[in-house]
């Protein structure tokens, strides 16, 4: 499979499971239509109407496209990571119980790990 070419800090986020800073990405304030996709391999990811306001200082989706995120146990023990499905790429953390939605889910996802794609 073919792969976008990443830059050391997207590779850093998604190919090493690095965190980019709080409130430094550009999609944590974004709230336009549309869907949100995987940096490395453009599969689809997040729908807009699914983002929602945190105030965590990352992207904050209460559900994923269906398939299209995998859930992980982080290295640390603690947390559960998530992952594109399709290329295994390092999106972020998933927290549950936490009610900010209806659905009661947060994937706390590093925007260099998206690109956007705007509804037509």
């Amino acid at each position: 499979m073919n792969y976008n070419e990443l830059n050391d800090e997207e590779k850093y986020v998604i190919e090493n499971k690095g965190t980019e800073y709080p409130f430094t990405g550009k999609y944590n304030d974004f709230y336009e239509e549309g869907i949100f996709t995987c940096k490395k391999c453009d599969a689809q990811l997040y729908k807009s109407e699914d983002k929602f306001k945190s105030g965590c200082g990352w992207p904050s989706f209460d559900d994923e496209i269906q398939g299209a995120v995998k859930r992980v146990p982080d290295r640390d023990g603690r947390r559960v990571e998530i992952v594109c499905a399709s290329c295994g790429g390092h999106l972020g953390h998933v927290f549950e119980g936490e009610r900010l939605t209806s659905k009661d889910t947060r994937h706390c996802v590093n925007s260099i790990s998206l690109n956007f794609e705007a509804k037509a």
